[in-house]
């Protein structure tokens, strides 16, 4: 039926417009077809990216484009962009910008002017230099209508975009959504299989490491890695202590830092075997923010997983922090516990090796340090092993004596050796040989000798060999054995080698150490005579072994004081560092002393020590029938009279300045007081040493000695309401702190009773 509504021209003029209508979709289907054919062609995923940029900027005739495509994972919005021979990859949250706000909502965007848009964000156009002006935005969308990115096209060419444009864009999207979803599968799979054959890689490099230090450097670096994180730390079960331990650096800078096994989030993880995976640290009251406070550190997602071994057993944790990018992720945690899985047998094994080999430098170390000479030798007689000791009474080299038949060294007059071996390894009973001769054979001297010859036996008690002790009593050896009662062997060893000069008069810095039993007459009472002296050698026994494994020297006894001195007759460079290390060493073995006597029904010991360095004169002192190689001078008087203060500073070591400025290392000290000592004039400045302390004889220590020297500086200024305020601080944090106390005590004793005159914050002390 004929359309008499319309006129003719308009009818002409529809009749024009068909034509060109037409050729626009065949055009588009062309452009379509295109689309199919040149990413049918395309081997991955950036090809792809780079041929539907090239038919979108050309379809929609603008200046660029691009195409976001989101990662599930991490809720971002990624792109690649070529550099030269390089590509880059561009991430941005995908709520963010009007890409972001596209892909959340699905709303395609026309935007006439991109400044004027509430979503744009101008920084991207300062960091590159490109002037945005108008933007065509559509989701990317697959035929079933899941959203899988975001395509856009910047900057019209001519005129403004249209709905005809955005057709054409959504049109070829939905076109190579296929190819995209393809092409990012067959990417992950490449990275998943990349992934398996480095993690394989990485297993059997860290699996042939037998080092356990070295492996526990390499097993943290690659769970750092492998989980794009900041840091990681293994920790290892110490079942001897129940402590989770591990090592953090390399080389030198080492160091080993431990926690008990039940402690904090990596000790939930060992006692219970379960993983924790926490998003966002501070929101988890499993967290402890106190590390972060103290390292500066800031932990925002942490994933911990147990290390089990093939029995089933927990032997230690891996703790990942702050993974790049986001949370852990599920595959985050099969992935780490895959990895534990199969490096806990790598571990297993080096902790065995590390044990083996400690066992075996402890073994050597001790062989070593051993002052009689040992000699081992095989089934077949040659020498194996030949200790500094042996070389050194041999007079010989180890390339002398080690690994030649034992028949080609102990020749001639020596020959008597090789027969005690030889009855040694058929009787299988130890001999022994007194005051026997080997002449040496280099040097053509004797030396007396005591020899003892035991047979050597595996575990399953077969014959592997004899060991010869051999120890020197010449009369150097002779000498230096009544020598070492009094000092370290090594300082006896340089007093025989510099010959009798070293014993005259001689002047010299030294610190001195002076310790007191407190109460001593009390206990001498009650424990009567025999008593006191089974208390005293057993005491001393202790206190002189702490003295001499610092080279200091035994100087005398003065009934239950102990007077030592560091830094003669041989000097160090490090005598004050020495001298405090033995004062801290002498409380802490009296501490463990105490614990004993306790647990026997007997009273503990108490004592004080003084430490002081200056110049003394030192040597040979006293009468043609009795002399005694000691030191006097004012030195040693302050180091007794600082022991004396101690009593009245409630402390157990004191140290003058003059220690206190030449020590080399860190201590935990405070500065007790400025003192004018009974017989001199000039004040010195006393320093108390904290380090013997633990957590529960001494809680908040380093709290407390901020407070006290806060009150301190406010005492010597003379202003006592504050300097009790900052005393009664520290006395909130430990109130057994009797040193604080007494501070507390004087203030207000000076408060009502002020001093005469100027006060300038000296106490004269009247004891000695």
């Amino acid at each position: 039926m004929p359309d008499t509504d319309r006129s003719a021209p308009a009818i002409k003029k529809e009749r024009r417009k068909a034509p060109r209508d037409v050729e626009r979709h065949l055009r588009r289907a062309q452009l379509l077809l295109d689309v199919s054919e040149q990413l049918a062609a395309a081997r991955d995923l950036d090809e792809v990216l780079e041929i539907i940029l090239e038919i979108v900027t050309y379809a929609t005739e603008s200046e660029r484009g691009t195409l976001f495509l989101n990662d599930a994972e991490t809720n971002e919005l990624y792109s690649r962009v070529a550099l030269g021979n390089v590509r880059r990859e561009i991430r941005i949250l995908n709520n963010t910008g009007v890409a972001g706000h596209v892909y959340l909502t699905g709303e395609d965007a026309i935007i006439h002017d991109a400044y004027k848009d509430p979503h744009f964000n101008p920084a991207v156009d300062e960091q590159t230099g490109f002037k945005t002006k108008n933007i065509l935005c559509a989701q990317v969308k697959t035929v079933s209508g899941e959203a899988i990115g975001v395509v856009q096209s910047l900057n019209k060419k001519k005129g403004r975009f249209t709905n005809d444009d955005l057709a054409l864009l959504k049109a070829i999207t939905t076109q190579a959504a296929f190819a995209l979803q393809g092409t990012q599968f067959v990417e992950k799979m490449k990275r998943s299989r990349q992934q398996e054959l480095e993690f394989l890689d990485i297993v059997a490099d860290i699996t042939s490491e037998i080092d356990l230090s070295a492996l526990l450097q390499k097993v943290m670096g690659e769970a750092t890695r492998m989980l794009n994180a900041e840091r990681s730390t293994l920790f290892l079960n110490d079942e001897k202590t129940d402590e989770l331990w591990s090592e953090v650096g390399e080389g030198l800078s080492t160091t080993q830092i431990r926690l008990p096994n039940h402690v904090g989030i990596a000790g939930t993880v060992f006692t219970t075997g379960r993983t924790v995976n926490i998003p966002y640290a501070y929101a988890d009251l499993r967290f402890n923010p106190a590390f972060d406070k103290k390292t500066g550190y800031f932990t925002r997602s942490i994933l911990c997983v147990p290390v089990i071994n093939k029995e089933g057993k927990t032997i230690g944790v891996t703790q990942v922090l702050n993974k790049h990018g986001g949370p852990f992720t599920d595959e985050d945690e099969s992935r780490l516990r895959a990895f534990t899985a199969q490096v806990s047998i790598a571990l297993e094994n080096a902790k065995l090796f590390d044990d083996v080999q400690n066992m075996k430098n402890y073994n050597e170390s001790m062989l070593q340090s051993m002052s009689n000479g040992v000699v081992t030798l095989d089934e077949d007689g040659k020498v194996v092993t030949c200790n500094a000791a042996a070389l050194r009474i041999l007079k010989v080299r180890a390339g002398d004596i080690v690994e030649l038949p034992a028949r080609e060294f102990f020749t001639g007059p020596n020959e008597w050796i090789l027969e005690k071996v030889q009855k040694v390894t058929e009787t299988q009973a130890v001999d022994i040989t007194m005051d026997g001769e080997l002449l040496l054979k280099f040097s053509g001297n004797k030396v007396s000798v005591n020899v003892t010859v035991l047979p050597l036996v595996s575990v399953e008690k077969k014959k592997i060999g004899t060991m010869m002790m051999i120890e020197d009593i010449s009369s150097e050896k002779r000498m230096k054995s009544t020598m070492s009662r009094y000092m370290d062997p090594s300082l006896a060893d340089q007093l025989l080698e510099s010959g009798e000069e070293i014993l005259g008069g001689k002047s010299l810095t030294a610190t001195i150490l002076f310790s007191d039993v407190r109460s001593f007459t009390t206990l001498t009472e009650e424990l009567g005579a025999q008593g006191t002296v089974a208390l005293l050698n057993e005491y001393f026994t202790i206190m002189v072994d702490c003295i001499q494994k610092e080279g200091g020297m035994l100087d005398k006894f003065i009934g239950d004081a102990i007077m030592a001195a560091f830094g003669m007759p041989i000097a160090h460079e490090d005598d004050e560092d020495r001298a405090v290390r033995t004062a801290i060493a002498m409380m802490s073995n009296l501490r463990a002393w105490n614990k004993e006597r306790i647990a026997h029904g007997m009273v503990p010991l108490d004592m004080g020590i003084g430490l002081n360095t200056d110049t003394v004169v030192s040597g040979n002192i006293g009468s043609p029938k009795r002399m005694d190689y000691t030191v006097i001078g004012d030195g040693v008087n302050l180091a007794s009279r600082l022991e004396s203060a101690c009593k009245q500073y409630f402390a157990r070591i004191l140290i003058s300045e003059y220690t206190f400025a030449k020590l080399r290392g860190t201590y935990r000290v405070r500065e007790v007081d400025r003192v004018v000592v009974k017989g001199k004039t000039e004040p010195v400045a006393v320093y108390e040493v904290l380090d013997y302390h633990t957590d529960e004889t001494f809680p908040n220590m380093m709290e407390v000695v901020n407070h006290f020297r806060d009150g301190v500086d406010l005492y010597r200024e003379g202003a006592w309401d504050k300097s009790i305020a900052a005393f009664e601080e520290a006395l909130k944090l430990n109130p057994d702190d009797k040193l604080t106390r007494s501070y507390v005590e004087r203030c207000e004793h000076l408060k009502a009773e002020p001093p005469e005159g100027e006060w300038d914050g000296i106490w004269r002390l009247s004891s000695k």
